[in-house]
């Protein structure tokens, strides 16, 4: 069975067009370079499935699984992605154009096309690519070659006069791309117009060096060779290479744009489903810790209803103090204070002291008072002092005693907690609180962040966040609130 489930279902170059994949299991398919068009992939599962360089143009994955999925220089035009879980999905150098026309037109799209017409743009392509490089091939073989003094003074003419004319083509284009782009709407308009000024400026570029450079080179050339075939082609025959290469050019550079804005395009939308999926996770953490501290305190307010009711009444307007801190603010901010953090520590403490009366001693101390107003992340330090008390002070039969410290160290921000209940288990940092603490310190600061228990030479639990980080998250706090 682990066998059939782990098989890779491979379909390459497959022409699927139509067929209903719905609901399906195609985890790790491969379905690069195939057509499939028009395809339902409704809830189906393609986590990590290939699908590049194929046609997927007007394809439905709603609700589908596309994580990690590879749909990479793919053509995507009316797909419909509603639903769908995309997180870790690449989508580089896809076209996603609505519909096909000219203001869209997309020669990448055509050539990763699987059809006819994809194919036959392709070869002509290669053709002109190949033949011109054979032209310059046969030309730089003429000038290593030719010893006849008539000629090869002409070869090099025609070569620096090439150059040249291309050189200024494209810088003529060039220049011209902006306001072409800012100035005319039709793409027709644009190439006609970018067309007639390339035309006039090589023809004046040509004239201008033959009359001051190449006069005497072509007379000396048509009187020793007046038979030469080339000599018979017109004037126009050589003018249209110059426009063709600069419309080439600017169709060239319009579509690096538009892939470009596309990328950017496409990087914004994944940076917004990361910034989405931390928000969640986040937000799933914020709320587990919540009734995880309300389940331990009512159990201590039960404890004392029986033994001692003042106690008990005391303790439970602390709890509704507290939880005024806990549910007071937007449940969207992830970062407080370290001063309010402190507080909501402190009244955490007095509700525990009632309990345990003079079984509990706690001290709060900050190093220095510009550390308070620092943002930290939320309910960050109440699960490590409930920790504390649940597997410290809790099993000592002697006085417990719990030091909450703040200081600064080496570009480092240090939130301790001390006690001096027995030392830590092995196990004790596999405990929901811990790891709450590390999810959270992981998804908000990466490796600027870590946790860290110690027994020597003080029992401890260490909180260390790069003073740097903390100050960019205040600079974007607004983001996570948005």
């Amino acid at each position: 069975m682990d066998d059939i489930k782990t098989k890779r279902l491979r379909m390459t170059a497959s022409s699927l067009d139509g067929r209903d994949f719905s609901n399906m299991d195609l985890e790790n398919a491969d379905f690069s370079f195939s057509s499939l068009k028009d395809i339902n992939f409704d809830g189906a599962n393609l986590r990590n499935a290939k699908l590049r360089f194929s046609a997927l143009d007007r394809t439905t994955f709603r609700n589908a699984d596309l994580r990690n999925a590879d749909l990479s220089f793919s053509s995507m035009s009316d797909v419909d992605l509603s639903g769908a879980r995309v997180e870790g999905a690449n989508f580089s150098f896809t076209s996603q154009e609505k519909s096909f026309n000219w203001q869209d037109f997309s020669l990448i799209a055509i050539i990763q096309n699987q059809g006819w017409v994809g194919t036959l743009v392709a070869a002509i392509l290669g053709a002109v690519i190949l033949y011109g490089f054979n032209a310059i091939a046969y030309f730089t073989a003429e000038l290593s070659f030719t010893e006849e003094p008539i000629r090869l003074a002409f070869y090099k003419y025609l070569v620096i006069l090439n150059i040249a004319t291309g050189v200024c083509t494209i810088l003529v284009t060039q220049g011209l791309t902006t306001w072409l782009d800012m100035v005319i709407k039709s793409l027709i308009a644009k190439h006609i117009i970018l067309s007639i000024i390339v035309f006039l400026f090589d023809s004046m570029l040509a004239v201008a060096v033959h009359y001051f450079f190449a006069a005497d080179i072509v007379s000396d050339y048509v009187a020793r060779y007046p038979s030469e075939p080339s000599q018979n082609a017109p004037w126009y025959w050589y003018a249209w290479a110059p426009v063709a290469i600069a419309n080439v050019f600017y169709f060239l550079s319009r579509e690096g744009r538009q892939i470009s804005r596309k990328i950017s395009d496409q990087e914004y939308q994944l940076l917004n489903l990361e910034k989405l999926k931390t928000r969640a996770e986040l937000d799933a953490l914020q709320a587990r810790i919540n009734p995880h501290f309300l389940y331990n305190s009512l159990n201590s307010i039960a404890s004392l209803v029986h033994e001692d009711p003042d106690k008990a009444e005391e303790m439970t307007l602390l709890l509704s103090k507290l939880f005024r801190y806990t549910t007071g603010r937007k449940t969207s901010d992830y970062f407080d204070t370290i001063e309010n953090e402190l507080e909501m520590v402190e009244t955490y403490l007095q509700v525990e002291k009632v309990r345990f009366g003079d079984r509990l001693r706690f001290t709060v101390e900050v190093e220095e008072e510009s550390l308070k107003s620092l943002q930290v992340p939320k309910f960050i330090l109440q699960p490590i002092v409930e920790n504390a008390i649940k597997h410290g002070i809790s099993r000592m039969a002697d006085q417990g005693n719990i030091v909450v410290k703040i200081y600064e160290k080496d570009q480092w921000l240090h939130l301790c907690v001390h006690d001096n209940g027995p030392a830590f288990s092995e196990t004790l940092g596999a405990g929901y609180g811990m790891r709450s603490i590390q999810d959270k310190l992981k998804l908000l600061y990466g490796d600027n962040a870590r946790l860290e228990l110690l027994n020597q030479p003080h029992k401890s639990v260490n909180i260390a966040i790069q003073k740097s980080a903390i100050e960019q998250h205040q600079q974007t706090n607004h983001a996570f609130s948005a």
